[in-house]
């Protein structure tokens, strides 16, 4: 096995051996739930994520989400991008708490911290009924 990517966790240790998370895992969680928070329209990542998701073709649920997962502790570090006109302050505490609750609840870590670096403000652009119902002029 490949001890790099896994980190021991005494969450179970039973007669039949440890729990083993990796971190790619703990980052899921922190992308999901942050994902659910109203307000928040995508996690950011950094310019290698971009490239990677480029060529791979295939979204990651660990994009724009760092994580670094001790024996029984876990610190999140995460880009997230703000719907406009959200309050961003209320909007960041939640990911905090919804990201916090989350890896706690389904791994049993302790989270003793969860940065939120708010990277864009995203713009929702409205769609208007009227032009979707309306035919195209076709030019001859």
């Amino acid at each position: 096995m490949d001890n790099e990517n896994q980190v021991m966790t005494d969450v179970q240790v039973t007669e039949n051996g440890k729990v083993v998370f990796a971190p790619d895992v703990v980052a899921t969680i922190a992308n999901l739930a942050a994902s659910e928070v109203e307000g928040v329209t995508g996690l950011g990542g950094g310019f290698a994520d971009s490239i990677t998701s480029i060529l791979g073709g295939k979204k990651s649920l660990t994009k724009g989400v760092r994580v670094e997962v001790g024996n029984e502790e876990a610190a999140v570090d995460m880009s997230i991008n703000v719907k406009y006109g959200c309050k961003i302050q209320e909007v960041s505490a939640t990911v905090q708490q919804e990201v916090k609750k989350a890896i706690e609840l389904m791994t049993g870590l302790r989270v003793v911290e969860v940065n939120v670096f708010v990277q864009s403000v995203t713009f929702e652009v409205e769609k208007n009924d009227k032009k979707k119902n309306e035919e195209v002029p076709r030019v001859k």
